[in-house]
Parts: structure tokens; C-alpha cells; sequence
């Protein structure tokens, strides 16, 4: 079964029990097993359990085709449901999975966890195809998700938050849940007994090596048409480890907001009406710097900007050319088009 993404979330907290394998998969790693943990603990609540977890491997798998099908039937020793997790599942899996789901165990969940999968992946296809079977997708979340992830966060730890600091934050610890719920944990942890609310400078302070000026220069080169600059700041951002998807993904989600904003305007809405709309808002030291891009864009050309990161997403993904390469010619490219 395919999950939609408002299917998601329901999911995670309580799988749909016709689906005896789970394939969670995608680019966020840190999302990736977060909710293949989450999934795995609504079967055992302690995944090392040695009685009642198996943890295997897809090289073990294709070594001992048997191995997976005598996992799952085992009989567990101190009774309850077993858990079977797979880790770096791939399409190599693909006729061993579909054997095993003409006839699986009835008393055990097997959760395989795997990397980006493209839609002609046969693994992704037979669990999204099949009854028995889902497939769960992990995207890098846009800023709004995340903004909503970091107030959920601080709430349960009643802690208060800053609009300001949501804003900031959504925008610089993005590109995978693990590193962002690490960046929570710290500011958790520094507020401690504290209750007045974390505002945006503590945020800045404590999370200021995230990478999240460097982010917002290359945003902010490519959308004031600074090619050599933007360029420069892409490299940069490579060099430290920045994911390619993290940048195109801010990319996408910066002219998404222009656009938006500057639709507002063309229905009438004065600019700051129309800024205010944004959910999260504008960071207060960006703001002169984005109106004056709204000022130079037109919606036509915008929309024609959107349409060409999404298609460079795809294509990143059906070439042989490294996206590194693709994502640099679209930077200079974006950044020398007329508004």
C-alpha cells in the first residue's frame, strides 16, 4: 500500500496491522529512522530486545535466502510479537520480499529501512502494490513542517519559544531530523529550570554553527542575482558537508514564499500585508532584503523558477550527471535571469 502524507503520521503511531513489511525509506536519513524506530517500538518497546528483535542486513539476506522467512516465524521465547529490522534495504531484496509476502508471518513485523528510493525502484514498487506491505516515504520537511516540529518540541517540555526563534531556527537546522532534533535537545538542555521563553538570540548563541548563515547567503545571492557570490557560497556549503538536497530544498522553499507573496500583491494585498501572511514569518534581518526581491521578480518568472528546481530534482535523479553539477549550473542560471 502507497501512504499518503496525511496518512503518514497516523501510520507511524499505529501501523495498519495488513501491512506485514514496512519500507521506510527516502533522503532524510535522520527522519528515515526516527519513524522506523517509532514503527518498531509499536511491536517492542526495546529494540534491543535479543529475544524478540532481529536486526539484519541486506548482505546477509542474499547470502541465506532462508534467513529472513525463519527470523519472522521464529517463536519468541518470552512471547509477543517479533520485530524483524533491515537496514540498508535495497532492490536486491526485491524477489526475496515478494516470496516472502505470497505467505508472511503473522506473528512478527519486518521493517526495512532504506536510502533515497527513485519511483522506478522495484523494492519501493512492490511494497507500494502490495496488501501486505507499505511503503513509507521520509522527505526533508519544508520550513512550515519544521517550524511546526520545533513549537510541538518545546511544548512538550513546556518550554516557551519565540516566534523569531521558530523562524530561525526552521530556517537553519533543516536537511535531515537528526541533526535538528540535536539542535533541540541542546537548547532544551540550556534552558533547563528556566522558564522565561527562549528567544532568538539564546537560539543563535547556542546553534550559531549550524550553517545557517552560509544557507541564507547562497538564498539570498541567487534571488538578488549575484551569480559570482551565490556560486561561491555553493561550494562553501559543499565543502562542509551541506546535503545537496538541504540546498535545493531552501531554494524551492525561498521562491515558493516569493511567489506566494508576490501572488498577493498582484490580488491587491499591500506588501507588508502580504509578507505577514507567511507561516513561519520572515527573519526580521532578512526582511529589507526581501522585499526588495519582490520588487524585481515577476509571478511569471517566479512560477518559471519553481517549475525549474523541480525538474532539476527529477532530473538528479534519472541522469548519470552529478547533482552537484546540475544544482551549480541552475545557481548561475536562476542568478542571471531578468525579473
Amino acid at each position: 500500500m502507497k501512504l499518503t502524507f496525511r496518512e503518514i503520521e497516523p501510520f507511524v503511531k499505529k501501523p495498519n496491522p495488513a501491512a506485514r513489511v514496512v519500507l521506510v525509506y527516502g533522503p532524510d536519513d535522520g527522519l528515515m529512522r526516527e519513524r522506523a524506530k517509532a514503527i518498531g517500538q509499536t511491536v517492542v518497546k526495546d529494540l534491543s530486545d535479543p529475544f524478540n528483535v532481529a536486526v539484519l542486513f541486506t548482505d546477509a539476506i542474499l547470502a541465506d535466502p532462508a534467513r529472513l522467512s525463519d527470523e519472522a516465524n521464529a517463536i519468541s521465547m518470552m512471547g509477543g510479537g517479533r520485530l524483524i529490522r533491515v537496514e540498508n534495504a535495497s532492490d536486491k531484496l526485491t524477489t526475496f520480499l515478494k516470496l516472502y509476502l505470497e505467505n508472511p508471518s503473522p506473528h512478527a513485523l519486518v521493517v526495512l529501512e532504506a536510502g533515497e528510493l527513485t519511483t522506478r525502484s522495484s523494492l519501493r514498487m512492490l511494497c507500494e502494490k502490495s496488501p501486505k506491505a507499505a511503503a513509507l516515504p521520509c522527505y526533508v520537511e519544508d520550513e512550515q513542517g519544521l517550524a511546526r516540529l520545533i513549537r510541538e518540541t518545546f511544548q512538550a517540555e513546556n518550554i516557551r519559544i519565540e516566534p523569531d526563534a521558530v523562524s530561525w531556527l526552521a530556517a537553519s537546522i533543516g536537511g535531515d531530523r537528526a541533526r535538528a532534533r540535536g539542535e533541540m535537545e541542546k537548547l532544551i538542555v540550556y534552558k533547563g529550570a528556566d522558564k522565561t521563553p527562549l528567544t532568538l538570540n539564546e537560539a543563535r548563541e547556542c546553534c550559531g554553527d549550524v550553517g545557517a548563515d552560509s544557507l541564507d547567503d547562497l538564498i539570498y545571492s541567487v534571488a538578488g542575482r549575484q551569480g559570482g557570490k551565490a556560486l561561491m557560497v555553493y561550494n562553501r556549503l559543499l565543502a562542509e558537508g551541506v546535503a545537496f538536497i538541504s540546498i535545493l530544498r531552501s531554494l524551492q522553499n525561498h521562491f515558493r514564499r516569493l511567489h506566494l507573496t508576490k501572488s498577493r500583491m498582484e490580488q491587491g494585498d499591500p506588501m507588508d500585508v502580504a509578507m505577514k501572511s507567511l507561516n513561519p514569518p520572515i527573519f526580521f534581518k532578512q526582511e529589507s532584503a526581501f522585499r526588495g526581491q519582490l520588487k524585481t521578480w515577476s509571478p511569471q518568472r517566479l512560477e518559471k523558477i519553481l517549475n525549474r528546481l523541480l525538474d532539476l530534482e527529477a532530473e538528479c535523479k534519472r541522469t548519470n550527471v552529478p547533482a552537484e553539477t546540475l544544482c551549480a549550473q541552475a545557481v548561475l542560471g536562476i542568478a542571471s535571469m531578468r525579473g
